[in-house]
């Protein structure tokens, strides 16, 4: 392997890291969620608040949508290099929670920071990656992603005696974490694709203005749309997942091992499903039918939950099937074609738009999911179904095929 090419996998695993950082976040907080209630008597109502202004949701939506403009304007090095340290300070909120507005402001603060990362990571990874990879370097950045939740889930098992003191230990492992993150980047390169815009004169304040009117003309805003609307209801079943399967399956009174051990299994699963398949066959194969399978898989394995309800067994086979399904899902595509179908003078800025309005979605739900799911869980499945069956549609009709092509080529072909 050539320097170069050592220092594209490099570069694109300080820049995922911000994904291990942003789902560990996520999954400590439902690891929590429960303890939580008990020490403050939260409410349905609370719980429901702290997911919907945590990491998963509308804090780091806003935080997508101030970085990504800011990415495009100063650059990516300055954004994902800085951001962490921001984050650092919200995760002591958390680290050291003792009442219930801690946590809240603890959540926003990281979710701000881990949004703000989104865009910054991601452009990063697509704009140095080589033409012929950039579909398996996006699947580093959602193995890592993946592995936030493996490792701290299963550190959660092992911290149960604990109790809050344990929760503390994950929350700190991240602010560690995120600073030597913070140092770790600081010798990255700035993206070669990015400076070439600049260089080009595409700066200047006319020309902003103009790529500013272009987002939301086609072919730019229909590529929005799309995106928002494909990963937009994937999402609403993916934050139930991976906030509020914890939580659930305390309040449903499965065996204790299985509120940490499920969801690190349907995880764990998901990584072998990146590496085996979207890493492998992302970059040659029919992308459309890629998403298609994953979508008929997620659709299959929520219906089970809806049709025989949260027994164990049942959870155990809808973990398996959404598992190998999330691998090479909306998630990953998401990812890799938000990066595709923008050039590279508003790539972070329609990034950050279209995850902010798919998080912040996400954060409204995501108030009406525990009193929901303590009412009537049939009901919240068969929701949670027809979401996904409404995104495997969406995808399956306007998915873009740009396996093999290089980001100059897509944007030529586009006009």
């Amino acid at each position: 392997m050539s320097t170069t090419a050592r220092e594209d996998w490099r570069n694109t695993i300080l820049a995922g890291l911000a994904n291990y950082i942003d789902a560990g976040s996520i999954v400590a907080g439902s690891v929590a969620l429960a303890l939580w209630k008990d020490i403050y008597g939260l409410s349905d109502s609370f719980i429901g608040l702290i997911g919907a202004f945590s990491a998963n949701a509308i804090s780091a939506g806003i935080g997508a949508l101030i970085g990504g403009i800011l990415c495009d304007r100063f650059g990516r090095k300055k954004i994902y290099q800085f951001d962490m340290l921001f984050y650092a300070f919200g995760m002591l909120f958390l680290v050291f929670a003792s009442a219930p507005w801690m946590i809240v402001l603890g959540f926003v603060l990281v979710g701000l920071a881990v949004g703000a990362d989104i865009p910054a990571s991601w452009s990063l990874i697509a704009e140095q990656a080589p033409d012929h990879k950039r579909g398996a370097h996006s699947g580093v950045a959602q193995m890592l992603w993946y592995l936030g939740p493996v490792a701290v889930l299963i550190a959660a098992y092992f911290l149960e005696p604990f109790g809050i003191d344990g929760v503390r230990f994950l929350f700190g492992h991240l602010f560690v974490l995120a600073l030597a993150l913070t140092l770790l980047r600081s010798k990255m390169k700035e993206s070669r694709r990015w400076e070439e815009a600049q260089a080009a004169g595409l700066e200047t304040p006319a020309a902003r203005r103009a790529e500013w009117r272009a987002l939301f003309r086609a072919p730019y805003l229909g590529s929005m749309l799309f995106l928002a609307a494909m990963y937009g209801f994937w999402n609403l079943w993916a934050g139930y997942n991976g906030f509020f399967t914890p939580y659930l399956i305390e309040q449903n009174n499965l065996p204790t091992w299985t509120a940490t051990m499920l969801p690190a299994s349907y995880f764990l699963i998901g990584m072998i499903s990146i590496f085996g398949i979207f890493m492998t066959l992302s970059d040659r194969m029919n992308q459309r039918l890629m998403f298609g399978i994953s979508a008929v898989l997620h659709v299959v394995g929520m219906a089970l939950l809806a049709i025989f309800g949260f027994k164990l067994e049942v959870v155990i086979a809808h973990v398996v099937i959404m598992g190998i399904a999330g691998g090479f899902g909306a998630q990953s595509f998401f990812q890799l074609w938000s990066a595709e179908l923008f050039p590279t003078a508003i790539r972070s800025t329609a990034q950050g738009l279209t995850f902010a309005i798919v998080r912040i979605g996400l954060g409204i739900w995501s108030l009406a999911v525990p009193t929901l799911a303590a009412y009537d869980f049939t009901t919240l499945a068969w929701i949670l179904t027809g979401f996904l069956v409404v995104s495997g549609a969406i995808g399956l009709i306007w998915a873009p095929r740009n396996e093999g092509k290089s980001l100059e080529e897509i944007q030529a072909a586009r006009g």
